[in-house]
């Protein structure tokens, strides 16, 4: 296809994606409708990740039906849509993931209710990863309507366990075939050709804490910055003159202190970020821990234990767990205690770490041990799951960069992140876009300081910004297809 040629279908592809927004902005909102929350500790075999993955996977398969593809439901794990079929070695394969974060707390809007508003689509899971997940189905939709004959198959898959570990993939890729190549719409443009590994682990105090603490907990994911945290405590048990000083919280920026029967509640507010990229966050669990600190008001067995918590949250790069590490490929290391709780009276405190592409994790794991040791604490590990790395010298990553710049004339380059897609279980697999495409910014008002952002309350998805990255999808695959 000459360079006439590829213009002309840029305009038909814009028209087309055009006369089909109000269409895709309703199939979106279906399923930001259904809470898919995974929640694989209470699946079953017929909903292994629980009743709302099941029926968003569900649903995303009837509206690929609605719009005349053929699809299948993997074990009620994966789901899969298509038109042609052909070699999987041929085959180039796009996941999306169906379920998202838990909502949390201080929305202006219902989680679960979207509203399009000043072109924002506004609900859980509108950016984070169902409308990008549909957007390329559009995309597909879109070549075939248009006539444009690709010589490799186009097959998009839909997960809903990416957010809570990815055992949806693991699954799939033990049981069943990978395409050739894969692209995964979960990042900004323009290619991620490396993504940091990422260890979670929990960390638990070596001995209980005090009847001074009735209750300790903060988070509600791995994978946010906690913007809330809680403490409930017995007067009885705080040292002498606790009671005031404990009060004398509330008087501060970001405190709620409250009597709750004969208690003292503490909440803290922080501001959440994504673990991948926690700049600019406040850690809620950091402030409470160091505000029941510095008062003075607890038995020192328990501030002492709260202590620990403070050293690790005390910024996040690592410093408190030993764990500090940079490269050139994908730059510093992160770490955020991002949840916290009581657990049979001991601490607990859940650690995200988005490590470096060279780093050697096991190394890490040893001194998150060690530090954990010389605290008092035990260290469980969770999980490490390994760097994704394909290589920037492949041709799709300079072909499909200088595509985007064309296209939107910017001069971006091909970036490694810490945030996890699922193009970290897959062979021969990048992510590449849909986010980050310039669109209209929201107007004064639309999102309150910490909000609008993909796991922020009030999660918002710029439509005008996707229907960009959907015209640049359709000509990456023109492109792609081009190579031998």
């Amino acid at each position: 296809m000459d360079i006439t040629e590829k213009k002309a279908l840029e305009q038909r592809a814009e028209k087309w994606i055009a006369d089909h927004r109000e269409s895709l902005i309703a199939d979106i909102s279906r399923l930001v409708k259904i809470r898919s929350v995974s929640d694989p500790d209470h699946g079953t075999e017929d909903a292994p990740f629980g009743e709302g993955c099941k029926r968003v996977l569900e649903e995303a398969l009837a509206i690929g039906r609605e719009h005349g593809f053929t699809t299948e439901l993997y074990d009620n794990r994966v789901g899969a849509m298509w038109y042609h079929e052909g070699s999987w070695e041929d085959t180039i394969g796009f996941w999306g993931h169906m379920d998202v974060v838990p909502e949390g707390e201080d929305w202006d809007n219902k989680p679960y209710e979207p509203v399009y508003r000043d072109g924002y689509l506004i609900g859980r899971g509108a950016s984070d990863n169902k409308g990008p997940t549909m957007a390329v189905m559009y995309v597909i939709q879109c070549l075939k309507e248009l006539g444009v004959q690709l010589r490799r198959p186009l097959r998009l898959f839909l997960g809903c366990d990416e957010e809570k570990g990815m055992r949806d993939l693991e699954y799939y890729t033990a049981h069943h075939p990978c395409p050739g190549l894969s692209m995964v719409a979960d990042c900004g443009f323009p290619v991620c050709y490396g993504e940091k590994g990422i260890i979670e682990a929990n960390l638990l105090s070596g001995e209980r804490v005090s009847e001074a603490i009735v209750s300790f907990s903060g988070g509600v994911a791995s994978n946010m910055v906690p913007d809330r945290a809680n403490a409930v405590l017995n007067p009885k048990f705080l040292r002498k003159g606790g009671e005031e000083k404990i009060l004398a919280l509330g008087e501060r920026d970001s405190f709620i202190v409250t009597r709750q029967g004969g208690n003292l509640a503490v909440e803290a507010r922080g501001v959440s970020k994504h673990t991948a990229f926690p700049s600019g966050g406040v850690n809620a669990i950091q402030q409470l821990a160091a505000a029941l600190v510095e008062s003075e008001a607890l038995p020192e067995s328990d501030a002492a234990a709260l202590g620990f918590i403070c050293q690790v949250n005390q910024d996040f790069e690592g410093t408190g767990l030993n764990v500090i590490f940079s490269d050139e490929i994908s730059g510093a290391l992160t770490c955020v205690g991002s949840m916290a709780g009581l657990t049979d009276g001991r601490l607990t405190q859940h650690i995200n770490i988005r490590y470096s592409i060279t780093a050697d994790s096991e190394q890490l794991v040893r001194n998150i041990d060690g530090s954990c040791k010389q605290a008092g604490w035990e260290m469980q590990l969770i999980r490490d799951s390994k760097p994704n790395y394909f290589p920037k010298e492949r041709p799709e990553v300079k072909l499909l960069t200088d595509l985007f710049n064309e296209m939107t004339g910017l001069e971006k380059t091909a970036y490694v992140m810490g945030g996890g897609t699922y193009a970290r279980k897959l062979p021969n697999a990048f992510a590449y876009g849909m986010g980050n495409v310039p669109g209209p910014k929201p107007p004064e008002g639309l999102f309150r300081e910490g909000h609008g952002g993909a796991h922020a309350p009030d999660e918002g998805l710029n439509v005008e910004g996707l229907i960009k990255a959907m015209k640049i999808y359709v000509m990456a695959l023109v492109v792609l297809n081009e190579l031998n």
